[in-house]
């Protein structure tokens, strides 16, 4: 017997009835998350963004992609190809998916495993956001990161007070990554 309880407190009566209708929410509905995901990848194939990319990798799994952000122009990534991967849960867009850095890169929101500190990717996730838009926050974040919630605290430390350094940083641990 199942005891669990869906939280319905907070849920406007609309999306509650839609959710409940449509059988997706926590549970997840693998023909819905394959929709949206196609959907994305159409829109991002139509309308791309200037230095982002991603596309679904080779093996045909659709919750697995591989992702690429160019550093932005006038920050110590300006020039370099970053490399990422997502793997999307079963109830996405109601979850985040996972997106690691797979290129080692030197940033105070990143660890040295690639994981990375960003709300939207945590306890500020949408169903509204889309691999397009966490591609190009992710971008952003690369000139404008959070100090004040460092994985790295020595890279927020060299941020904040030698840029110079900073990107010497950046570059001795920065590698392309051939395609796999």
């Amino acid at each position: 017997m199942d005891y669990t309880m869906e939280d319905t407190q907070n849920s406007a009566p609309e999306t509650l009835e839609a959710t409940k209708l449509s059988g997706a929410g926590q549970r997840g509905d693998t023909q819905s998350v394959t929709k949206r995901l196609q959907a994305e990848l159409m829109q991002l194939m139509i309308s791309p963004s200037p230095g982002i990319s991603a596309f679904p990798d080779a093996d045909g799994n659709l919750l697995s992609w591989t992702a690429t952000i160019t550093g932005p122009t006038e920050t110590p990534y300006e020039g370099l190809t970053l490399k990422l991967s997502f793997a999307f849960p079963n109830n996405y867009p109601y979850s985040p998916p996972t997106v690691l850095f797979k290129t080692p890169i030197y940033h105070p929101n990143v660890d040295f495993s690639g994981r990375i500190c960003l709300d939207i990717l945590k306890d500020k996730w949408s169903a509204v956001y889309n691999v397009q838009s966490v591609l190009l926050s992710l971008q952003s974040l690369l000139g404008e990161p959070n100090n004040a919630s460092p994985l790295n605290a020595q890279a927020a430390e060299l941020w904040d007070s030698d840029q110079a350094e900073f990107k010497k940083h950046v570059l001795a641990r920065h590698r392309d990554l051939d395609d796999e």
